[in-house]
Formats: C-alpha cells, structure tokens, sequence
C-alpha cells in the first residue's frame, strides 16, 4: 500500500507543495509594509527550509555564488552626474576593418558624451567596431577636447544639421556592415553589442534590433515600444522590474527607442535612412521600423543588450520647448502617415497588452504548462516540449511557458528566452492565477504536459480563460505501470497502474484534445477518453543541417546505451543488458565494449562499471554526438514502458544500426525492417554480435535506420503533425481591435 500511495499522490502533492511555497512567499511580502527586515529573514528561513526538504540546498548555493560573482561582474555604473573623465585617460577599442560602425551624435553635453565613451572602454565588445563620434557644429570647446579621444573617428559639422540628418550623413561614412546608433547621454553595459549582432545572425528578418534601456537608479526605461491605433506610443515596461520575466525575452516590437539601435548599414541606406521630415528628431525610429516592416523585416528587443540612458539630458523633458517640442508635431506627422497600417493592425490605447508587446494582432498565443523548465540535454520529455516550441514558433505563434516549479533554471530558461519565448518564474512576480485573471481572455491554445501537472491547472486554466486545452502524456502511464506489473508479478505496483488510468481518464474527459506520441497510443487512450479528440503526434524532430555524410565503419567495437536514469525502467534496462546480454555478445566479440551514457545515473547503473562496460554521465550534446558517430552498434533493452523512445529515434537518425526489444519499438510502426527486435538474450546477443563483425549488414541496417528516421522525424513533419493534431493550421482571425479584456472593465 505504501508504494501505491507513493507512486499516486506524490506527483500531486508536490505541485501542491510548490503552490504552497509561493503562496506563503506572497504573503510574506505584506511584512515589508512595516518591518521590511523581518519580512526578508522570514522569505530566507522558508526558502532555507524548502531547499533542505527538497534536498537542493547545496545547488542553490552555489547558483547563489554564481549569481553574486556575475552581479558584481554588472554592478551599474555610476551615476550620469558624477565623476569627471578626462579625455586624454581614453583610449577606445577601434578597428580598421569594423562589423560594427557606432555611431554617436553630440551637441554639447562633453561630460555625457565622454563618460559615454568611458563605459564603451570599460566594456568593449568581440566585435570588430569603429567609433563614430560627430559633433554637430556646437560653438565651444567641445570638438578641440574630444579630439584628444584615441580611438573615434571625429566628425565635425559645418552646420547644425539636427540629429536625425546628422545620424544619415555619419551612415554614409560608416566602413562598418551593421550602424548602431546610440545617444551620448548612455552608458553601456557588458555585451550591450555583441548580443545585438548575434540577434541579427540567428534572425535573418531582422531589420532593427534595440536593447533593454534602463534608468541610472536601475528602474527600467524601456522594452520595447508599443505604438497603439491612435498613433500615441508607450516605452513597454516604463518603471518595471527590468528582471521581470516579461522583460526579459527576445520579441519582435512595433519598434525599438534610438538611444541604442542598430541596423544593417545597407539596407538603412536603402530605404535612405532616418526620414528626414522628422528633422531634427522624434519619430524617426517608429518610421523606420515600419518602413522595414513593409520591406519584410522586422523589430526585435534584445533584454541581453543592456544600455543605461539618462533621459533628457540631450533634449529636456518639456515639450513645449526646443528639440522637445517637436515630439508632438512629428506624432501627429507619424500618425497621418502610418494611419492605415496602425488601424488595420493595432489595438486601442492600453487594451490587450500581453498581444500588443508581441506585436500578437492576427498571431495565436499558446501557453505551455510543464513541472520545470524543459532541460533537453537530459530527458526525452524535454526534448519533445522543446520541439513542440520550435515548431510553434516556426508557424508563427507566440509562445509562453510557465514551468511549475516557479525556477529560472540557469542555462536553460534563457535558452528559451533567446528563442522567443516568455518564461514565467518566482516567487517574486504573479502567480499564475493572477496571470491567467490579467491575460487569460488573449491565449488561443493551453498546453498542459503530464498527468500531474494537468490535475493542478486543468480547473484554473478552465474557470480563467476560454482557450481550448490540450494534454500531451508524453506517454501512457498507466500502461507503462502495469506492463512492470505483469513482468514483476508485483500487486502493489497493478493497483499503482489501476489508480493512474483512473487518473488518465479524467484529465482526458475534462480537455479539449488529447495527444500521445502514436497512433498505438493514441487507439489505446481514445475509446476511453470519448468524446474528447484523441490524436497522434510527431515526438521528436532533427534538424536538415544534421543530415550526415554516409558512415564509415566504426573501428572498435562500441555498444551504445543511452538513457535519462531519472525515469526508473532505463536502470531496469541497463541492468539487464549488461548482466544478461553482454556476457554472451563477449563469447562472439571477446573485445566487445559497453558504453552506457545518459544523465542522473543511480548507483545500481554505477555499480555495472567494469572491465568491458563504461559509464558517461551527464554529457553535453556534442559529446553524445560523438558517441553516436563512434559507436558500432545502439541497443535499446527496454523490459517496460510507453511512449516514443528518443534513444531510438535518435540511433536511427544518426545512421547507428540497432537492436531493440519490442518495449524500445512502441509507437514505430515499420521499424521492424531496419532493426532486429529481441525479446531473450540469446537472440539480442546474437542480433548485437552479426552487426558488429558483418560490416555489409552493417551497413544496409545503418543506411535504412537513416532513411526511415529522416522520413519521419524532420522538422517540418513534426511541425506539419503538431499544427494538425492542435487544429491549428488555418490562419486565425485576428483579434477584434475594438474589443476590450475583461480584465480591463474588472
């Protein structure tokens, strides 16, 4: 009885246990109100309390090291308004073959424009640059200092010429592929412009990129802007937390502030630069932005690109005065201009942000909801959720992941955020029941992943928005238990499996549409769930770029078993193989070798090490590769289980014959002529030894998995089979400009 309660009820207590943790963490904020310094002990004592319980303390420490030494590394820089730099101390990071041409207009203000070019010194990038610095015909003694500057290429006007004419004439002296524009008044911060260029590599659509400005007391500027129907423009995030994971991801935008903007010098010339009708400043960066746009390119905020601005300092703040009047003349020029496009595609002043940020007016937004943060270097399930992100993405969507945990898990959270996708995390920001009460009327599509998670958020994504729900089970649970039921003869273990298709069946009743990797599983699951959609989908995608030249034969004879050991049949499996199998492979190929590589290997795995069997734990992907190419022959000795293996659709993929039990070849309908499939061991070991001393059967096997894996485990089938099994390959209607949220008129 104790192992049925343990396998039915601690999925679902903790999550409960994580809601709990979050809730306890909000409340304890309400301390800081009036003893802020016991409010922030208490929220330490929790979280010491949870780390310890959940026996993840020691990792958080050291992320907590390695947070401080990156904090320090980025401590803001001082304030605009202090301390003096001499121009003879710089000495600035110029090339004579730059990528990058920085462009810096001045009209006095030396002070800002040195201390400027100060934080470029204090930061240089990898990128090759030229520093263009232009001083637009100011009466002092500006140019004489700034000439003493090693490392800029000065320009000086002969005439006032205005910002806007002065950034079009230095463009046309830029030697460099890519202009980043970027006002005096600014200090940069590390990877300010590498980041920005690595944008414009990995997004060929990318026709302006600009950066997370942020304010000298930290407070955010601007993430982006939002232009809305009436032509009037909000700073997206003006005042926020500049750490809040809604700041914080790679999005396209109506358009980027030109404190700090940068693009392709040739197509800036092209469409003739900054329109000068807008001289001398103000509304020259939302036109271009939709000038691109109508050429196919688009605006993307990049968070990575920090660049502190200290607003006004060029122009003022009043706009009934100097440059700063023009503000309103050049919106209303704006608006004449753009009035067709902002109306056809824009939503009324302050109504669905969450779609607007996105620049989401006729785009479907999906929320997926998983226990953490996928992690695709060590479990198949993450690599099926992060293939059904790329394939959304791919198709247009916007995509927000909300992992249960609440962790902004190190490397991969941002992995994500580079991609484009919003990652929510805490405890420090909205819960997601206030998340789903701001935005749950603007998402089309709630993917819910595993039978855990969809009992906690299936009743709350319902009662909060009117988006259709899908399930994806990664496999069936239930039938996984029971198949170890049968094989064990364990009782306890079939009264596990009989209380989880229990499960199952609700959480299928109670979605819209249920997916499973097959159709094998999906026959199973779809009587039961009736009428609910029951439907296959592709698991697993490669990229074309993968695609291998023909393999040699591998020159020592390596057995691959790879496997995520978090998910208890691959120890089973491993075991099995090892003790059972390889023994008689040896008899055939005395110099037969095992390598078991795969992440969180329990002791029992450990213990398997021997002369003729290699344990690699927790390798990167590149070393995994490099396995594959090595390796002679990949067994996939499943005794239990459900679902779509990875381990086997990536031997396949890679060419590496292989040999399977019928556990390892679920879900794979034909892959039985080009693999052996083996239930005892004589016949597995006999199957492993013919591929590794018959090199032409080595290769007619090797050729046919690679075919058969191509065929079906491309991107874009696995985009093709998503986008039908979701019922979202028709485009959407957009959304109605007019309509407010609900949770506007609450």
């Amino acid at each position: 009885m104790a192992i049925v309660a343990y396998q039915v009820l601690l999925p679902p207590i903790r999550v409960a246990a994580c809601a709990m943790l979050f809730n306890v963490l909000r409340l304890s904020r309400r301390l800081d109100r009036t003893w802020p310094a016991l409010g922030r002990h208490f929220r330490r004592m929790v979280l010491m309390f949870w780390w310890s319980v959940a026996m993840r303390l020691g990792q958080r420490l050291r992320d907590r090291l390695r947070g401080e030494s990156k904090a320090r590394r980025n401590d803001p820089p001082a304030p605009l308004s202090h301390t003096d730099i001499a121009p003879e101390v710089l000495h600035l990071p110029g090339s004579e073959s730059p990528v990058v041409s920085v462009i810096i207009p001045t009209y006095g203000q030396l002070a800002f424009t040195l201390r400027c070019l100060a934080s470029i010194q204090a930061n240089p990038p990898a990128t090759p640059i030229e520093i263009i610095v232009v001083d637009d015909a100011y009466p002092g003694p500006e140019a004489a200092s700034l000439q003493q500057v090693l490392g800029i290429r000065l320009l000086c006007n002969e005439v006032n010429l205005g910002f806007i004419r002065t950034c079009n004439a230095a463009a046309r002296a830029a030697a460099g592929d890519y202009l980043l524009f970027l006002n005096n008044d600014t200090l940069v911060r590390p990877g300010w412009l590498d980041h920005m260029v690595a944008l414009f590599v990995a997004r060929r659509d990318a026709g302006v990129v600009g950066s997370k400005l942020i304010g000298e007391d930290g407070g955010l500027r601007e993430a982006g802007g939002i232009l809305w129907k009436d032509g009037s423009a909000w700073n997206y995030g003006l005042g926020g937390d500049p750490d809040a994971p809604e700041f914080n991801y790679v999005r396209e935008v109506d358009y980027c502030s030109g404190a700090s903007l940068m693009v392709r010098r040739r197509v800036f010339l092209g469409a003739g630069g900054f329109d000068e009708k807008y001289a001398p400043a103000y509304c020259e960066d939302s036109d271009l932005s939709f000038r691109l746009r109508g050429l196919g390119l688009k605006t993307y905020y990049q968070p990575r690109s920090v660049v502190v601005h200290h607003e006004g300092a060029s122009h003022g703040r009043d706009i009934r005065h100097g440059v700063k009047s023009c503000q309103v003349s050049n919106q209303a020029a704006f608006l004449e201009t753009w009035h067709d496009v902002l109306a056809r595609g824009h939503f009324l002043n302050g109504t669905h942000v969450v779609r607007a940020r996105d620049r989401a007016f006729d785009r479907r937004i999906v929320l997926i909801i998983d226990h953490y943060v996928p992690q695709p270097d060590r479990d198949a399930g993450s690599r099926t959720m992060i293939a059904f992100i790329r394939a959304l993405l791919a198709a247009g969507f916007v995509v927000k992941f909300w992992p249960m945990n609440m962790d902004r898990t190190p490397g991969y959270t941002d992995a994500l955020q580079d991609l484009g996708v919003e990652v929510r995390y805490g405890p420090g920001h909205a819960g997601l029941p206030d998340w789903l009460r701001t935005n749950g009327a603007d998402l089309d599509i709630v993917l819910l992943s595993r039978p855990d998670v969809a009992e906690t958020c299936l009743p709350l994504v319902r009662s909060l928005t009117a988006a259709r729900i899908a399930y994806y089970g990664h496999d069936l649970h239930f039938r996984r238990l029971a198949d170890e039921a049968e094989r064990t003869g364990n009782a306890s273990r079939r009264r596990a499996a009989e209380a989880m298709r229990a499960r199952e069946i609700g959480i299928w009743r109670d979605a819209d549409i249920v997916l499973y990797p097959s159709e094998e599983e999906a026959a199973v699951a779809r009587p039961l769930a009736a009428p609910v959609v029951v439907r296959p989908v592709i698991p697993y995608a490669f990229a074309a770029s993968r695609d291998h030249a023909v393999r040699v034969v591998p020159d020592l004879p390596w057995i691959l078993f790879v496997a995520g050991f978090a998910h208890p049949p691959n120890a089973d499996a491993a075991a099995w193989f090892a003790r059972d199998v390889l023994p008689l492979v040896a008899t055939r190929v005395p110099a037969a070798r095992l390598a078991i590589v795969g992440s969180h290997p329990p002791a029992a795995v450990a213990a398997l090490r021997g002369p003729n069997v290699t344990l690699f734990a927790d390798v990167t992907d590149a070393e995994l590769l490099a396995w594959y190419q090595r390796a002679r022959v990949a067994v996939v000795p499943l005794l239990s289980g459900a679902g779509v293996k990875l381990k086997t659709v990536e031997a396949l993929w890679h060419g590496v014959p292989a040999v399977l039990t019928p556990v390892g070849a679920q879900g794979l309908p034909g892959v039985e002529d080009v693999v052996s499939i083996e239930t005892e061991p004589a016949a597995f070991a006999a199957a492993v030894s013919a591929l590794l001393t018959d090199d032409a059967l080595w290769r007619r096997r090797g050729a046919a998995a690679s075919g058969y894996a191509r065929e079906r485990f491309s991107e874009a089938a696995q985009r093709r089979s998503l986008l039908r099994a979701l019922d979202l390959a028709a485009p959407p209607s957009p959304v109605h400009a007019g309509c407010v949220p609900a949770s506007a008129m609450a």
